[in-house]
């Protein structure tokens, strides 16, 4: 009997754990941070957070809304308290029409229309490199920060993908540089994917031959390729995260003139989207850069970068 009591025991564990494994370890915190609002929220006004039911979930989203709250965010919470709610053995009807219709009230009210952070174009770009070249800093420090910018943007990265780069993942060949990309938001069970980088003209402003200088004067044969740099300036084994990319980029930005505040760690991934839409690309050769498994939001792009060049009052002459 004991060791029946084990053995379930054991396997209780292991499918707490493979539930957990399911999902990416940013998307766990992003599922914690957000019920424990949810949680402050009914603690505050007397109500249980685990189980909850729909009517206390529609106050608490019409709560979010009242404080401006976007609509995504409010949709993307709802997703965070059904997940709890599924991890911890509980149900939560969220297609409730106390919830849906709540929602949908939201909407017409507010609108649904998705704002979203500045892509950083090509002009951005070359004013970033441009400022980082001008730091009084070492060169070490320059090469790391000018490969970040360059090949995030060059190869259409999410920030994570980029700071996840070990030097075993690339691959220089006459053409340009192969990048192996093992595991992604959209590629949960790391079937992975292999990125190109050409050669640009300009080698400045080429991410192959700034990662190549990056990679000569670091000395670095294996590991992380973007790694932080020690109080002395001595660069260390540890690798950076995802949120130094935004703050990098926010700094340079900053320095170069350039007003930040709407711009973040998406912006490189847009901005190429983005500069390849307006160069003509299609929404295939641009999704097997990004990674994109829907057309979506490639199309979103390629609509906004098309905005005048398509526009109908080009054919007014006045």
């Amino acid at each position: 009997m004991n060791e029946l009591t084990t053995d379930l025991k054991l396997l209780h564990e292991a499918t707490l754990n493979n539930l957990k494994s399911s999902k990416a370890n940013n998307t766990l915190r992003a599922y914690t941070s957000d019920f424990r609002d949810f949680s402050v929220f009914c603690a505050k006004h007397g109500f249980n957070s685990l189980p909850s039911e729909p009517k206390i979930v529609s106050l608490y989203l019409t709560h979010l809304f009242r404080n401006s709250k976007k609509v995504s965010t409010l949709r993307r919470r709802l997703v965070s308290i059904s997940m709890v709610h599924k991890l911890k053995g509980h149900y939560l009807d969220t297609k409730h029409p106390i919830i849906i219709e709540n929602l949908m009230g939201i909407k017409r009210v507010n609108g649904s229309i998705q704002i979203g952070k500045k892509p950083i174009l090509i002009n951005h770009l070359k004013s970033i490199i441009n400022v980082i070249d001008k730091q009084k800093v070492e060169n070490t420090k320059k090469l790391r920060d000018k490969s970040i910018i360059l090949v995030g943007f060059g190869g259409g990265f999410r920030r994570t993908e980029l700071v996840s780069i070990d030097h075993e993942d690339l691959e220089f060949v006459s053409e340009g540089l192969k990048i192996k990309i093992r595991r992604s938001k959209t590629d949960q069970y790391g079937e992975g994917m292999i990125k190109g980088l050409p050669y640009f003209t300009n080698e400045n402003y080429c991410p192959v031959i700034n990662l190549k200088k990056w990679l000569e004067i670091s000395k670095i044969k294996s590991g992380p390729i973007f790694r932080r740099f020690s109080k002395g300036s001595t660069l260390t084994e540890k690798r950076l995260t995802d949120q130094t990319v935004v703050l990098l980029m926010k700094k340079y930005l900053e320095l170069a003139g350039i007003e930040n505040k709407n711009f973040a760690g998406h912006s490189l991934r847009s901005g190429f989207a983005t500069v390849a839409a307006e160069a003509g690309a299609d929404e295939r050769s641009i999704m097997a850069m990004t990674g994109h498994k829907t057309t979506q939001m490639v199309r979103r792009y390629i609509k906004e970068a098309n905005i005048f060049k398509n526009n109908a009052l080009n054919k007014v002459k006045i």
